[in-house]
């Protein structure tokens, strides 16, 4: 089945560039030029993914994000800006983007971003006979996308349970943000790893008792993170 994809920018010559070179990738795809036409075209299209620029009018890119999560719509987010500030780009992956591109972009690139986050959303349905994996106060359940910490549900964006269940899948064992960006966001090439420690960032905010002294989640130093089991780890230590 096509998957669709909707534009949203208010500049015409980015939108029919993008436009051309996603129709030729295969894709079917809509324009909008305002944040607010987002919410008319979730019914009528029905994007698989959106690619959404962060300045728009009526409603900008941050916060169609924030509303789109706000109300529990998964809808995969490439975010394109302008703005060379990484604290603008950190803000889009904080209000549940998925990926970030600045302009000037390739289109090559683009496309490829989008059939990298595409296949991780395909991906999801095989945890459906994964099972649930227990981590002291821990507890994330792949089958239902559900993570709790003593009994009391978390909400995660998309992209934070993708990283968490990776991370459970290879607890115990030390990755590098690059072993993450290409397991998370399927990027096979050199990709900005400072997506990885956002995510990082935010899963400890929402997951562990301290974020700045960390049970789960651990930084190796000069390497990477690695997730740790507290209660497995305290029983070896006796």
């Amino acid at each position: 089945m096509t998957k669709k994809i909707l534009v949203v920018d208010d500049e015409p010559s980015i939108s029919m560039l993008i436009e051309f070179n996603l129709k030729l990738a295969g894709y079917e795809v809509r324009c909008v030029q305002d944040g607010e036409a987002v919410f008319d075209m979730l019914q009528s299209f029905r994007p698989d993914l959106i690619v959404l620029d962060l300045m728009l009018p009526k409603m900008d890119g941050i916060e169609v994000c924030r509303e789109l999560r706000r109300q529990q719509n998964a809808v995969p987010i490439v975010m394109l800006t302008a703005l060379q500030d990484v604290t603008d780009r950190i803000a889009g992956l904080d209000n549940g983007a998925d990926d970030y591109m600045t302009k000037p972009f390739s289109p090559q690139e683009l496309i490829s971003r989008i059939q990298a986050v595409l296949r991780r959303v395909q991906s999801l349905p095989g945890a459906s006979a994964e099972a649930p994996y227990e981590l002291g106060r821990l507890t994330v359940h792949p089958a239902q996308r559900e993570v709790t910490v003593d009994g009391r549900p978390v909400e995660l964006t998309p992209k934070e349970f993708e990283l968490l269940l990776f991370l459970c899948r290879h607890r115990g064992k030390v990755l590098s943000r690059q072993q993450l960006l290409q397991g998370v966001w399927d990027y096979h090439f050199l990709g900005d790893t400072r997506i990885v420690d956002v995510h990082i960032s935010h899963l400890r905010d929402k997951i562990e008792a301290s974020a700045r002294s960390p049970e789960h989640i651990m930084t190796v130093r000069n390497v990477g993170y690695k997730l740790s089991d507290p209660g497995a780890d305290s029983a070896l230590a006796k």
